[in-house]
């Protein structure tokens, strides 16, 4: 009766280091899966041409509003001097400058300028208005040459990034992954194929979705940025709540195997 019982107790034990070793199996298997990350441009092919895509010569319009920094330099000094001394704050001829600096576009669209009055700037590029400003000042100035900036241009940058931030752009083109890198790259845990721009157009603000894991991108019209865009990246939350699932798993899993090991260690004392 007693080798009928041990032989009963030995396949007990048998059966639970077993079953243990497929629990560690089991265990082991789910620790070492490995989430495939997502990544730029998947569908671009090696030693290829991608057609159709925006020109890079992309210039942003002046709208209502904007601040513009305009510095003139030419043969005539005396004359630099004062229209820029205008422009930076410093003259109260100015007429459209800030104390801040620069000129703001007003509601009809033009700037005040020394000498020049008022000039239609609302709707036309930088280039075309340091041309037409360049032709103007010819009656005063001696060779001028024209330079403006954008002063209050700027995309904010948010959710899944290094560093979320508002970033500031006087020149142009600034493209989306120009900014994305400006701000740390994204994260690990962001979701690549449904970055939102919300964008300004007229009194209404539109959100429109890119997928940075395709090459289309290159050809859309959201590739270079607007001032006021926001780009919002972000989580990847199916991804994030699949590794919770695994994580409470495996806590699970580790919980019955430390289980089955202290009745197998039980049930070797019982037998012994």
């Amino acid at each position: 009766m007693n080798k009928i019982y041990r032989g009963l107790c030995f396949r007990k034990v048998g059966f639970v280091q077993l079953f243990s070793l497929f629990i560690l199996y089991v265990l082991t298997m789910v620790s070492c899966k490995v989430t495939q990350p997502s990544s730029y441009f998947k569908n671009l092919k090696k030693d290829t041409t991608l057609a159709g895509s925006v020109t890079s010569d992309f210039e942003l319009k002046i709208m209502k509003g904007d601040r513009l920094s305009i510095a003139v330099s030419s043969m005539s000094t005396v004359e630099d001097a004062f229209f820029n001394s205008a422009g930076s704050g410093g003259g109260s001829t100015a007429g459209s400058s800030t104390k801040s600096g620069g000129y703001v576009v007003q509601q009809d669209g033009t700037v005040l300028l020394h000498r020049l009055g008022t000039v239609q700037a609302a709707g036309t590029t930088r280039k075309e208005l340091s041309r037409k400003l360049e032709e103007k000042l010819l009656a005063y100035m001696k060779e001028p040459i024209v330079q403006i900036n954008f002063l209050n241009h700027k995309v904010t940058v948010m959710g899944e990034v290094r560093t979320p931030q508002v970033l500031n752009m006087p020149d142009e083109p600034l493209t989306i992954i120009d900014a994305l890198i400006l701000s740390g790259d994204v994260t690990a845990n962001a979701k690549r194929n449904n970055i939102a721009i919300i964008r300004e157009e007229g009194t209404e603000r539109k959100v429109k979705h890119i997928n940075l894991e395709d090459n289309s991108i290159f050809s859309s019209p959201l590739y270079y940025l607007q001032s006021n865009d926001i780009i919002l990246v972000s989580a990847e939350t199916e991804k994030f709540e699949k590794e919770e699932r695994r994580k409470k798993l495996q806590t699970t899993l580790s919980l019955v195997a430390s289980g089955v090991s202290f009745l197998l260690i039980i049930l070797n004392r019982v037998v012994k």
